[in-house]
């Protein structure tokens, strides 16, 4: 439990970075705790997307990431970023990714900080 609560929080973090650093990334609210809860609701969406829907995109886009040395991967993260922004407006969260590109170096962002996250805070056999 302790491990899926400190993979959420890097995710957070990361998606946190990403909308610091793009303008086109957005998450508005009235106060700083009503954001702060949007983004860990987003990130709680993020992952569940990159944890059911992600594997099943890679194994049917499998020849692509053979032909493009798994450069397909940026394009990968930008949908399933695009697909976590889209489920956050059904959910009805002020969370909102503009335009296949800024998806794209969102997810890059997002990536990096994740991984870097994670290598700073190892995992926990709980």
């Amino acid at each position: 439990m302790t491990n899926f609560l400190v993979k959420t929080l890097a995710n957070a973090a990361a998606l946190l970075v990403a909308v610091w650093l793009l303008n086109d990334i957005t998450l508005t609210g009235d106060s700083t705790g009503n954001k702060a809860l949007t983004l860990i609701v987003v990130a709680l969406i993020f992952g569940v997307v990159n944890f059911l829907v992600k594997p099943v995109v890679k194994v049917l886009t499998f020849p692509l990431f053979v032909l493009t040395l798994g450069l397909i991967t940026l394009v990968v993260n930008a949908l399933m970023l695009m697909l976590t922004s889209w489920l956050a407006g059904q959910f009805d969260l002020s969370f909102h990714v503009d335009g296949f590109w800024t998806a794209v170096l969102g997810g890059l962002i997002i990536s990096v900080v994740s991984w870097a996250l994670n290598v700073a805070l190892p995992d926990r056999k709980d």
